[in-house]
């Protein structure tokens, strides 16, 4: 179902005043978040990264600030020095936030990847809407795209457990790999092949510096040019420190920098507690064995049950269901899978303003209350049959609403039970959460750029010679 521009106009509007009424509790909670990105054009900042020079390194301005949040316990502003990048990633910063790149004009990877909400989407939509002319609605929530450097390629293990990969499905095995698939999405920014796009590079002000770097006729190869664009914005995403910048209060209480309040570690101890938050089950909170910093993802797959969202239209056919995992041409055997969606990093959760791959939620409170209250308090969530009955896992075919996960807490409860959370317990937990968003900093607290304890991008690719997939 195509939705028309009227239908969009109001989906804004309902986004403008979300956002207003709870700015500081838009949050996505413990588990899927944003998908591909089909984006506003009207939120395209065009000064938003500058290209200094480029040569065998090239100086890229960040100008993004980002309020860490009182929730966070944050008291000032902080903004990303500026950072030497690769000839590669330079180019991949100007494509990043280049309109032209897209059928409409009006379309970046930063429109639904926007700095100011940490990489995710720019306000409380629950799919992002593109196109050639901007009046389709894209498939899922906008994932955010920070602290996906330690991801892996999409893999099922001995036991049939499925990890790794990009989008909420995995069907993107790197992040040059996702980088291309929104391009030719018919529902994002809509180039009809790839020798549309490299056209579009090819009138871009950086195309000079595209052939510089890359050839005088690598816009003659179309799959050349294509594969180098990708590649280039793979290796923005890889070295600017935006992306993978280990700046939050959290970070800083791991380098011992600073304390919790009391109510944040309150938050913490019931994150990692397996009979009471449990988020750390698939959220691990703790240093790696190499004493890397968490990113807060396992990147594995869970099914959770989320509520069936009707602001997106295909979703009005009674018919459609989005199945996740086994909506997959290579995994559509696996009907075990069907309902399953990647597990995104929990890391500026508070910047969030649309939550699950479906965006149902659009604040923090509502998306952790669900968690505990899915199973104990179902009528608060699901819609009714014409008996009264509950329809529990509505978002999902009768046939496969056992697949949700039922095992584990907080999910392992009846109706009518207690919650493993009170109403205080989560206000503890969304406190701790917030010591996640970065750009975190405290008048008493030096914090250098880069620490040691952070995975950091090994310099021999940082030199741009990882080739192009």
């Amino acid at each position: 179902m195509v939705p028309n521009r009227s239908d969009f106009a109001v989906m804004q509007e309902q986004s403008k005043s979300n956002r207003a009424r709870s700015k500081v509790d838009q949050v996505n909670r413990i588990r899927p978040t944003g998908n591909k990105g089909t984006c506003i054009a009207d939120l395209f900042r065009p000064g938003l990264v500058t290209v200094i020079s480029l040569g065998l390194s090239a100086l890229v301005t960040l100008g993004a600030t980002h309020d860490a949040g009182a929730a966070g316990g944050a008291t000032a502003l902080a903004r990303h020095e500026p950072v030497a990048l690769s000839p590669d990633a330079a180019i991949g910063a100007r494509a990043f936030t280049d309109p032209s790149l897209s059928a409409s004009g009006k379309q970046s990877c930063a429109s639904c990847h926007a700095p100011e909400t940490a990489h995710a989407a720019p306000n409380a939509l629950p799919v992002q809407p593109g196109g050639a002319d901007m009046t389709l609605q894209g498939l899922r929530n906008s994932q955010p795209l920070r602290y996906l450097a330690t991801n892996k390629a999409f893999q099922i293990d001995a036991t049939g457990k499925p990890s790794g990969g990009f989008f909420w499905d995995g069907r993107a095995n790197s992040l040059a790999a996702q980088a291309g698939q929104p391009l030719l999405g018919a529902n994002e920014m809509a180039n009809k092949d790839k020798a549309s796009v490299v056209a579009k590079i090819a009138q871009s002000q950086w195309a000079g510096e595209f052939t510089a770097l890359y050839g005088a006729r690598v816009l003659q190869d179309v799959d050349q040019a294509f594969a180098k664009l990708t590649h280039a914005l793979e290796r923005f995403q890889l070295e600017d420190v935006q992306f993978n910048a280990y700046t939050s209060k959290y970070d800083a209480v791991l380098r011992r920098q600073t304390r919790l309040t009391a109510q944040e570690k309150r938050g913490l101890i019931l994150f990692n507690a397996p009979r009471k938050g449990n988020c750390a089950a698939c959220h691990p909170s703790s240093k790696q064995p190499d004493g890397s910093h968490p990113v807060f993802t396992d990147f594995s797959y869970d099914n959770l049950g989320v509520p069936r969202n009707l602001e997106i239209l295909r979703n009005q056919d009674a018919k459609y269901f989005d199945l996740g995992l086994c909506g997959r041409d290579d995994l559509k055997k696996r009907l075990d899978l069907c309902g399953a969606f990647r597990v995104p990093s929990l890391r500026n959760v508070t910047q969030r303003q649309a939550f699950f791959h479906n965006g149902k939620f659009k604040t923090l409170e509502q998306a952790v209350t669900f968690y505990f209250q899915r199973d104990t308090h179902p009528e608060k969530w699901y819609p009714r049959n014409a008996d009264g009955s509950v329809r529990k896992f509505d978002d999902l075919p009768p046939r496969y609403r056992g697949n949700v996960n039922s095992a584990e807490g907080p999910y392992d409860r009846k109706r009518g039970q207690r919650p493993t959370l009170n109403r205080a317990e989560i206000d503890d937990l969304i406190a701790f959460l917030g010591t996640l968003t970065d750009g975190w900093s405290d008048p008493s607290v030096a914090q250098a750029p880069r620490h040691e304890d952070s995975p950091r991008v090994p310099l021999a690719q940082r030199s741009g010679e990882v080739k192009s997939n």
